[in-house]
């Protein structure tokens, strides 16, 4: 009887000290329906997010605007969600992630519903800049309930889902309009949009689990500068900041401006053709979601190289007069794009033990503020030096993000070898 009673207390004391992780792992009960529910919240972001993407060269001609001026109805809306994503990242530490999203994508999609009735181009900027901000409270929020709520194991999977839910989002957004638009116009095309995202919002709210490892924490500006302060003191958080930035930059550069060259000579594509060249967002989404598969075989640094070597190749192609060629280049940029956004973003959800809504929503700030930087730096590029002026804002992105990851590399074995004598 003595050993059996100390071979129980043995097992007690074993699960006292190994409780059982009851976070969220494919199989696992509300799991499909947390991957769906982000899933679609992705989609509707990101389609309302860039939705007057594609439809630049018309809203130009409607209003006699410049590729560069048109091009902020993009920035408006990219750079407000910059500004905006912390302090609403705030507020989900008090109020909750799901309280958050639920209202971001609600405010947001009420302004669309409202955007294809502005009457000049400046006001559309200010509702665009408006549908940012209150999309804002969305990715920050999504990626610490994903780090809250799923296990460690499968959080890059979880989030190369969620982003890639963003590329469908961004392919379908811009197909909707182009056609849309081809047959009734640019404002037809955004209104179609802002209707298809209040069906994700309706089936986001009904599907999301509740969250059940959210503690609540004050409101306390001291305690978050502290927070903010303490990842910006971070040197690998900083580098994964800026990689999301510079991948971003080219991003937007790219997509920003590829309407107006397609629309020209010697393609002049009509504009729901144009619209149709956002499928390769498609490519996207298999390469968001395969970043864990990736990083697993190359390790993160690796994916990042792989990521940039493909998006490289792809400017580098998008220089070719011929149409194949330039949507081979398109695609190998999306999905290097995609990967690295993935890697880097599950990176930042990883490396943040505390404040993690904080931590997100300073990538998400840069990555923002980069997808802004490229749309009006790549509009002013082509502008001076047709595509070919893009795509160097591009290579130069790319050398950045490049940099940064050799940075980070030389630093890990410096600080390997400033160890190995102490575990010696």
């Amino acid at each position: 009887m003595p050993p059996a009673s100390t071979g129980a207390g043995a097992a007690t004391a074993a699960s006292a000290s190994s409780p059982v992780d009851t976070r969220l792992a494919p199989g696992a009960p509300g799991h499909r329906r947390m991957s769906l529910a982000l899933f679609a919240a992705g989609l509707a972001a990101f389609a309302l997010l860039y939705s007057t993407q594609a439809l630049l060269p018309a809203i130009s001609a409607e209003f006699g605007a410049t590729a560069s001026a048109a091009s902020w109805t993009v920035s408006a809306a990219t750079g407000a969600l910059a500004l905006c994503v912390l302090p609403l990242s705030a507020l989900s530490e008090r109020f909750g992630r799901r309280a958050m999203m639920t209202a971001s994508l609600t405010v947001a999609v009420g302004v669309a519903l409202l955007v294809p009735f502005a009457p000049s181009l400046e006001a559309l900027i200010v509702l665009r800049a408006v549908q940012g901000a209150a999309l804002a409270g969305l990715p920050a929020s999504a990626m610490a309930y994903l780090a809250e709520e799923v296990r460690p194991r499968a959080l890059i999977g979880a989030v190369g889902l969620f982003v890639a839910g963003n590329s469908i989002g961004g392919m379908s957004g811009r197909l909707v309009t182009g056609w849309v638009a081809q047959l009734w116009g640019w404002r037809a095309g955004l209104a179609a949009v802002g209707l298809t995202s209040l069906v994700c919002v309706l089936a986001f709210r009904a599907l999301l689990p509740k969250a059940r490892h959210f503690s609540p924490a004050s409101l306390d500006p001291r305690a978050l500068s502290g927070t903010v302060k303490a990842h910006l003191s971070d040197p690998l958080l900083v580098r994964l900041y800026g990689i999301g930035a510079l991948f971003m930059t080219v991003f937007g550069a790219v997509y920003t401006v590829i309407g107006y060259r397609l629309a020209e000579a010697p393609f002049s594509l009509p504009q729901g053709v144009i619209g149709s060249i956002f499928l390769v967002y498609l490519v996207g989404t298999v390469s968001s979601a395969a970043a864990g598969k990736l990083v697993g075989r190359l390790g993160r640094r690796g994916a990042l190289y792989l990521a940039v070597s493909t998006t490289t190749a792809g400017l580098l192609l998008s220089l070719s007069d011929s149409l194949a060629t330039v949507l081979a280049g398109l695609v190998l940029i999306t999905a290097g794009f995609f990967a690295g956004h993935a890697v880097a973003s599950s990176s930042v959800s990883r490396t943040a033990r505390t404040g993690r809504a904080q931590a997100s929503a300073l990538y998400q700030s840069a990555y923002y503020l980069g997808s802004s930087a490229g749309g009006t730096l790549g509009a002013i590029a082509f502008h001076a030096g047709g595509w070919t002026g893009t795509v160097w804002i591009g290579l130069v992105a790319v050398l950045g993000v490049v940099s940064i990851t050799l940075y980070g590399t030389h630093s890990a074995r410096v600080e390997a070898r400033r160890l190995r004598p102490a575990t010696a």
